[in-house]
């Protein structure tokens, strides 16, 4: 049974729908002092809206947002290849004045094989105006494609790749070295490949799973048949009405299921400062429906 229809511990949350099926804003609760039931709750409300807003979370530093995310699932390191800094080594710093930006669709981290299951994004240092967070709900994507469309790439497997974004960086800043993932210290960018089409391990719910941030191309068809798919896939996923959009608020806090959405951070406030720490939570290896049936 879908938890879209076993919403038990979610109705323990005063939540606000921002629409049909995707997003939400939980109301009068602090993320460092839930019980139990309620961090579960958290949980589930995530698999169901896809992407939760909550305000007003002033006194959560970067150790509280840790512990909270401990509760849900368990901490990675803030990111396979970028050094921490002066923050813990689970927490991943978007700083502007650092070239901190996400201004293009992504899902994060997926050009590893188990890419995160979940985002908790904490707002630090905002802008006066600008700087907004979208996120695209891929499973409402993917179910809206026209039912052939839908047949087809059922069948597809793409390759991510994180040299493009981050192989510059690992060479030169980090001399070859990244951070500990999954056991291993990262040394190279190697490609991988996950199913076009994901099934969500909780939900069963299908989604798309490819991105213009870490996807490089289809496999099995020539350079522009993959160009083709991908540009129909990421028009189709990022149409408005797959689309929420966060205006942030200081002392707000946005957390996202990494398996069921995209999202693209506004480069629209020039040089004023932005800073954003993110901590993510170890996911499973993407499966797609031929071998979500067996």
């Amino acid at each position: 049974m879908s938890i879209l229809s076993e919403r038990p511990a979610v109705a323990e949350l005063p939540i606000t729908a921002l629409g049909p099926g995707f997003g939400a804003e939980i109301h009068g609760i602090d993320l460092a002092r839930l019980d139990d039931d309620q961090v579960l709750a958290v949980r589930e409300a995530l698999v169901a809206y896809k992407v939760l807003f909550v305000r007003g979370q002033h006194g959560l530093d970067d150790t509280a947002q840790i512990e909270f995310g401990r509760r849900l699932g368990e901490v990675t390191v803030g990111h396979p290849v970028h050094d921490s800094g002066d923050v813990p080594p689970e927490v991943y710093s978007l700083d502007s004045q650092d070239n901190g930006f996400a201004d293009v669709w992504h899902t994060d981290v997926t050009f590893v094989r188990r890419p995160p299951a979940i985002s908790v994004l904490r707002a630090v240092v905002l802008p006066p105006n600008g700087g907004d967070t979208n996120w695209a709900d891929s499973q409402l994507a993917y179910e809206s494609l026209s039912p052939g469309l839908r047949a087809y790439v059922d069948t597809l497997t793409a390759v991510h790749d994180g040299s493009r974004e981050f192989g510059y960086y690992l060479a030169q800043r980090r001399q070859g070295k990244g951070n500990l993932w999954e056991g291993e210290v990262f040394t190279e960018l190697t490609p991988v490949e996950h199913p076009v089409v994901r099934v969500h391990p909780e939900s069963g719910r299908k989604g798309l799973f490819v991105n213009p941030g870490f996807t490089s191309h289809i496999v099995g068809v020539s350079e522009y048949e993959s160009r083709g798919i991908l540009d129909i896939l990421y028009a189709h996923l990022t149409k408005p009405e797959h689309v929420v959009r966060n205006r942030w608020q200081p002392g707000d806090v946005a957390l996202w299921d990494n398996r069921s959405t995209a999202h693209y951070a506004n480069r629209d406030y020039g040089d004023r400062h932005r800073v954003m720490h993110r901590i993510t939570l170890r996911g499973d290896t993407p499966v797609g429906p031929a071998t979500a049936s067996r």
